[in-house]
């Protein structure tokens, strides 16, 4: 299997941490060299290990954002 390069080329923001003390992040992360999309992970302390996670385009973020505007304007609809 071929070996998986990544690259933390913006380190956005942590979200939790969990009791390992293991964070989930949003950042910018550039996979095998290619241009860089957002990425939701759990990270340990110095960035050698990683969960799975999700990987977005920038459009792909924009919708997150939009669907998330949604639901934070109508949190009584969609919370419940």
């Amino acid at each position: 299997m071929a070996e998986i390069t990544f690259e933390i080329t913006k380190e956005l923001g942590v979200i939790s941490e969990n009791a390992k003390g293991w964070t989930r992040e949003l950042n910018l992360v550039s996979w095998n060299e290619r241009e860089p999309k957002y990425d939701i992970r759990d990270w340990n302390a110095d960035h050698t290990r990683m969960s799975k996670g999700i990987s977005m385009t920038e459009e792909e973020m924009q919708i997150c954002r939009e669907i998330f505007d949604k639901i934070c304007n109508n949190a009584d609809k969609y919370l419940k």
